[in-house]
C-alpha cells in the first residue's frame, strides 16, 4: 500500500513475508487438526519448508506462533461477518450466525479454534487466553450492539444468550449432529430476534 501526504516523500508499507504467511498458514492447519500442545515448532518449520532461523526471526517461539494463530483466525472472521449496519442489525447477526452454522457442518470441523486452544492454556493470564479473551470481547460486543441496534429489550443479556447458545453449538457440532446443532442455532437467535420486535 503506497501513501503520499503533501510535502511527505512516498512510502511503500512493508509486504508481509511469504516464509511467515507460509509458515501461520502451516501451523493453523496443524494447530486446529491435532491440537496446539501436540504440534512442534520442528513439525510447523518441516512441513512449512523453512529453516528454525527463519521461522525465529518471524516468531519469538511457539507461544507466539500460537497467539499469531489465534489473531489471524479471529481477523478472519471479523471480514467475513462485515462491518455491523445499524440501519440493518438483523442481517449482520443472520450472517455471522450462518458463518459459524457452516462452519460446524464443514467436514474437517474439529469444534471451536478459541475453546480448544484456552483448553490448552489454562493460565487466563498468558498470551492465548488473551488472545482467545480479545476476539470473544469483540464477538460478544458486536452481537450485543446488534441486538441493541435491532431494539432488543435487554441486549446485554440477549448478547451473553447469543453467546451461549454460540458455545453449545460448536460443541454441540462436534460432538453430535452438526446439522442439528445448527438448525438449533438459527432458531435460538431467531428466538432473541423475535423478543426485538
Amino acid at each position: 500500500m503506497t501513501t503520499h501526504s503533501p510535502g511527505a516523500p512516498t512510502t511503500t508499507a512493508p509486504r508481509p513475508s511469504a516464509a511467515r504467511e507460509r509458515l501461520l498458514r502451516t501451523a493453523s492447519d496443524l494447530f486446529y487438526a491435532e491440537g496446539v500442545r501436540g504440534v512442534g515448532v520442528e513439525r510447523v518449520v518441516d512441513e512449512a519448508s523453512v529453516t528454525r532461523a527463519t521461522f525465529y526471526r518471524h516468531f519469538a517461539g511457539k507461544e507466539a506462533l500460537v497467539v499469531a494463530y489465534i489473531e489471524a483466525t479471529d481477523a478472519a472472521l471479523r471480514t467475513r461477518a462485515g462491518a455491523l449496519s445499524p440501519e440493518h442489525p438483523q442481517a449482520w447477526l443472520a450472517t455471522v450466525t450462518d458463518l459459524l452454522g457452516e462452519t460446524l457442518c464443514e467436514p474437517a470441523f474439529r469444534g471451536c479454534a478459541f475453546i480448544n486452544a484456552a483448553a490448552e492454556y489454562p493460565d487466563p493470564s498468558s498470551p492465548v487466553r488473551r488472545a482467545v479473551r480479545a476476539h470473544r470481547d469483540w464477538l460478544l460486543g458486536a452481537v450485543t450492539e446488534a441486538l441493541r441496534a435491532a431494539g432488543h429489550p435487554d441486549p446485554v443479556e440477549a448478547g451473553r444468550r447469543w453467546m451461549a447458545m454460540r458455545d453449545g453449538a460448536m460443541v454441540g457440532g462436534y460432538l453430535g449432529d452438526p446439522q442439528e446443532a445448527r438448525a438449533t442455532l438459527r432458531a435460538g437467535v431467531s428466538d432473541l430476534l423475535a423478543e426485538a420486535d
